[in-house]
Formats: C-alpha cells, sequence, structure tokens
C-alpha cells in the first residue's frame, strides 16, 4: 500500500449500500496498515452503527455571518448588492438577513462602505474524532435544519493524517457535500444496483468522477436483481466492476442488526483485501 492513499465511496443514490461498502472496506485493510474511516454524510452519519466508535473529543463548526451596526449603516444597499446568495436584503431604513441563504463567504462585510457589518460566528454543526475497532474515526454531524454541509465535511478533511488509507464515506447523491468529499481523493469507488434508478443516478456519479478526473471502479450491490444495463454501461465508460454483493437476504440481516459485512460472513474479508489491494495499485492522480 502507498504512504497515503484516499478512498471515496460515493453512489449516485440513497440505500446502496455505501456504507457497507466503507466499513467493510475499512475493517478488512487493517491487517495492511494504518486505516481512518471517516464519515462524511454529516446529515445522516452511520458508520458509528457498525463500529460503536470510542469518541475521544470533538469540535464545533461555525461558519462567519453579518452582524450589522444599525447606528452605522446608511442603508445603501451594497450587501444585499453584493450577495449573491440573495441572504441580506435593505427595504427602506431595515436590513434583513437570512441567515439560512448565508454562505459565510465574508463579502458583504468587504463591500460596506461604512464599515457598518461585522462577522459573527454561527455554529452548524461539529466533528467527532475517536478509535473503532482498530481504526481512526472520524465524523461530521450537521445540526438540524442547517442548510450547508460542506463546512462541516471540509472541517472534517482537514483533521485527516497525511498517511495510511483514508476511507472518505461520501454522501449520496451528487451535490456540493459530494463533490467535497471527493475532492482530493486518489479514487473513487462508486457503489450502485442493477436497477433503472441505479443506472440513472450512476450515470450522473460518473459525471462527476470524470469532471474530477478520478480514477474509478465500481462496486454492484444486490446483485441478481435487475439486469445487466449497468454492467454494460460501466463497460462502455472503461470503469471495471471490482466487486459484486448479492442479492441476499442473510446480509440485509446483518446490516439490520448493525453487522459489517466481513464480521458477519468472514469469507468476504479476502474479497474485500483483494478490493483494496487493486485499488491501491492504481497510481494516484496529481493535485
Amino acid at each position: 500500500m502507498a504512504d497515503s492513499f484516499r478512498v471515496a465511496v460515493a453512489s449516485g443514490k440513497g440505500g446502496t449500500g455505501k456504507t457497507t461498502v466503507a466499513v467493510s472496506l475499512a475493517l478488512a485493510a487493517r491487517d495492511l496498515g494504518q486505516v481512518t474511516l471517516a464519515d462524511c454524510d454529516v446529515e445522516e452519519p452511520n458508520a458509528h452503527l457498525f463500529l460503536s466508535p470510542e469518541i475521544a473529543g470533538g469540535e464545533p463548526v461555525a461558519i462567519p455571518v453579518p452582524r450589522v451596526n444599525e447606528e452605522t449603516c446608511t442603508h445603501c444597499g451594497a450587501c444585499a448588492h453584493a450577495c449573491r446568495f440573495g441572504a441580506l436584503a435593505v427595504i427602506g431604513k431595515k436590513i434583513l438577513f437570512h441567515p439560512e441563504l448565508c454562505h459565510g463567504c465574508g463579502l458583504c462585510a468587504a463591500v460596506c462602505p461604512v464599515s457598518a457589518i461585522t462577522e459573527v460566528p454561527h455554529e452548524i454543526g461539529r466533528i467527532e474524532f475517536g478509535r473503532a475497532k482498530g481504526l481512526d474515526f472520524l465524523q461530521g454531524i450537521l445540526i438540524p435544519g442547517e442548510p450547508m454541509a460542506t463546512p462541516i465535511i471540509r472541517a472534517l478533511k482537514e483533521r485527516l493524517p497525511a498517511r495510511g488509507l483514508v476511507i472518505l464515506d461520501a454522501p449520496p447523491g451528487t451535490a456540493c457535500p459530494v463533490i467535497e468529499t471527493l475532492k482530493g481523493a486518489d479514487y473513487a469507488l462508486l457503489v450502485t444496483e442493477p436497477t433503472p434508478f441505479g443506472l440513472h443516478d450512476l450515470k450522473l456519479a460518473v459525471g462527476v468522477v470524470r469532471e474530477l478526473r478520478l480514477p474509478a471502479g465500481a462496486v454492484i450491490s444486490k446483485d441478481g436483481i435487475g439486469d445487466d444495463a449497468v454492467e454494460r454501461f460501466l463497460q462502455g465508460e472503461g470503469i471495471p466492476v471490482l466487486l459484486k454483493i448479492p442479492m441476499d437476504r442473510r446480509v440485509a440481516a446483518a446490516y439490520a442488526e448493525g453487522m459489517p459485512l466481513v464480521e458477519a460472513f468472514p469469507d468476504w474479508k479476502s474479497r474485500f483485501i483483494e478490493l483494496v489491494e487493486r485499488i491501491t495499485m492504481e497510481p494516484k492522480v496529481p493535485r
């Protein structure tokens, strides 16, 4: 294994078995060296359900939001005009601030001609870190109702070690949180299912991976349902199918009980070790 290698486990849609794959990949790789699992699905983190980590610490994540000094403000509207997210509005002699739209970019404070705007921290979530079954473990947690997940993912990634294998359990879909997770990765492992919905969202995920110029492979979960359309698409895209997980009631039962695949079925450990070795043999993309 390389001194450092980051694998982002992603999927175009939820419910494909992405966390199942990420957790089993991390557990199987323990014998190969230092391994870190980071749950970047900060809106609904669930890797901890399979790992029961001992959380050693944590810290809040905040973004800077504007505070307007009404006595200094001239209501010129420069801040509202500059904010492309519509978080500020000037109506007569009143400033309206919509925190759910604010991205914490600081532009409003920078353009205010009378320095009437200062920035104050607004907590949106937290990150936690610890150990779990021989792994370094990190997770991000977004406060319910807060709209921005990417600052938490960014803070999570800042705590990642510079060495060893890092498994990033990405959020589902192809929106900004997924892109933030994929940025800086050395490999994208796409988990999909052989259904029309799986194929549709896999195409979107492949588009993101191509845009980021990441090498990629695929895991087909729930193999045995649907048809071969997903495999034909992947073959046409030059993306190898590295592993197939069958549609098996026993696998679903183990998942429901919070048991990682490689622990519920020890014979799967060797398959995931082979998967790790194949992925980490890929040449790293210059960053």
